[in-house]
């Protein structure tokens, strides 16, 4: 059971509701996490900044945006967002063996996705620290200092999500995402 109440875009704070009514609209209804986000404007508006700054400024592409979001949210152990990243990254053109392999580490159907993917479960894994030989594989691979730099922002809302989903026990209001089996 959620520790914090779900709101609608009628009983939202006045300081959330607006934020709320445009991820109602991009997501075509109320999602659990952002009508429990909404329940404090500055956890809305932090959240919507983040997604915000990576919409005008961002560069990279919705398959690579959703793999980042699959890998944090197996590392920090999220169902809510492996589920909600399961199926938005199947509508971004990953299958859902591909977001299947992303949850488990073991990305080797695309070198160079694979190579950003290790940077950022090796971020989240170690609070923020990454090894050079993990970094200079990924610059090998052909990302961009740039594109590294990016993929902190990408790190940073994911790890905002994962650890709001937990504080808060968001319930899941998605179809739950497959489940991993040994390898």
């Amino acid at each position: 059971m959620p520790r914090i109440p779900v709101h609608t875009t009628d009983s939202a704070p006045e300081g959330s509701s607006e934020r709320l009514q445009v991820l109602a609209k991009k997501y075509g209804r109320v999602l659990n996490i952002h009508g429990e986000m909404a329940h404090s404007p500055v956890v809305i508006a932090a959240y919507c900044g983040i997604i915000d700054a990576i919409a005008q400024h961002g560069s990279f592409d919705a398959r690579t945006r959703e793999a980042i979001a699959l890998a944090v949210g197996a590392v920090d152990c999220c169902e809510y967002c492996q589920s909600a990243h399961t199926m938005a990254g199947t509508r971004a053109g990953l299958t859902e063996e591909q977001t299947i392999a992303i949850r488990r580490g073991d990305d080797d159907f695309d070198d160079k996705l694979g190579a950003m993917l290790k940077v950022v479960r090796e971020a989240a894994q170690k609070v923020g620290e990454v090894d050079d030989r993990t970094w200079n594989a990924a610059l090998t691979a052909g990302w961009s200092e740039d594109e590294l730099a990016e993929a902190f922002a990408h790190l940073a809302v994911n790890m905002f999500t994962n650890y709001f989903n937990h504080y808060v026990e968001t319930e899941l209001d998605v179809p739950p995402a497959p489940a991993l089996k040994a390898s």
